[in-house]
């Protein structure tokens, strides 16, 4: 169809493709897309098919115009259509017809023979059915069905069912104000790594990330110093000794190494 979207054949194939997959609505896109008013029967099917009623017997009508009251997919379809709208008798009387002029060895003939059982059960039931089974009821219980009347409302009740309808439909349509609001989402919180206290724990130096030559606390001269140049123990690394306060720059007084003590005279 791509190629050519006029060839029939190829529509004809399309179009029994979608209606054994059961793709209505798909076969009756195909069968408008031509507009020329081709596959009426089975337009009327994919209607049937889709609980369309009213326009499939529209489209039959004009099928039984065009090939007359003896088409068989024509009376088929008919039967269907009396049977789901509940007349019985005349889906009686056409499968009856059918089943007359098909072949008994044929899978035709089983399938009309099944609907036919179907409908003519249906049919019984309402002409004579009902009334078995109400005989069968006990005395008391069919005197209480005859003599009671049928169920009325009364206005009181109607006019609180409407009333009750037009609540319902204003309150679907405009929210009230005391229905409950979604709650916020809480926001998320941070993740703190183990040991560190907000607002305590100093933050972490903002240039670590950086060559110790290109800090700001580098000093000029290049970052190894000799050993008289170094200051206290307690000096940060990368610092230079110009840096250092001035009580840390003046040299420790000598000790011993037996713990600080000053050293004594020598004895004799």
């Amino acid at each position: 169809l791509r190629l050519e979207p006029n060839d029939a054949d190829a529509k004809q194939t399309k179009l029994f493709l979608l209606l054994q997959t059961e793709q209505y609505d798909s076969a009756l896109t195909l069968i408008d897309l031509g507009g020329d008013g081709q596959h009426p029967f089975e337009k009327a099917y994919s209607l049937y098919r889709l609980h369309s009623e009213e326009e499939a017997k529209t489209v039959l009508q004009e099928v039984k115009q065009e090939k007359g009251d003896a088409d068989r997919a024509t009376i088929h379809l008919e039967a269907q259509m009396n049977y789901r709208e509940g007349a019985y008798d005349q889906a009686v009387e056409l499968y009856n017809q059918l089943l007359e002029t098909a072949d008994p060895q044929s899978e035709e003939y089983s399938d009309i023979l099944t609907n036919l059982q179907a409908s003519q059960h249906h049919l019984d039931f309402i002409t004579t059915g009902f009334l078995t089974s109400l005989d069968s009821l006990p005395s008391s219980t069919t005197g209480t069905i005859e003599s009671t009347p049928p169920p009325t409302q009364s206005s009181s009740s109607q006019e609180a069912i409407k009333a009750a309808a037009a609540a319902a439909t204003s309150s679907s349509s405009s929210p009230r104000k005391d229905d409950p609001q979604p709650e916020p989402k809480k926001p998320r919180k941070s993740r703190i790594p183990p040991g560190v206290i907000p607002g305590v724990t100093p933050p972490p130096d903002p240039e670590r990330w950086l060559k110790k030559s290109e800090r700001s606390t580098f000093g000029p001269g290049g970052g190894r110093r000799r050993k008289g140049q170094q200051g206290g123990g307690g000096a940060t690394q990368g610092s230079s000794a110009g840096d250092l306060p001035s009580a840390q720059m003046q040299a420790p007084a000598s000790t011993s190494s037996g713990g600080g003590a000053k050293k004594g005279k020598k004895k004799k």
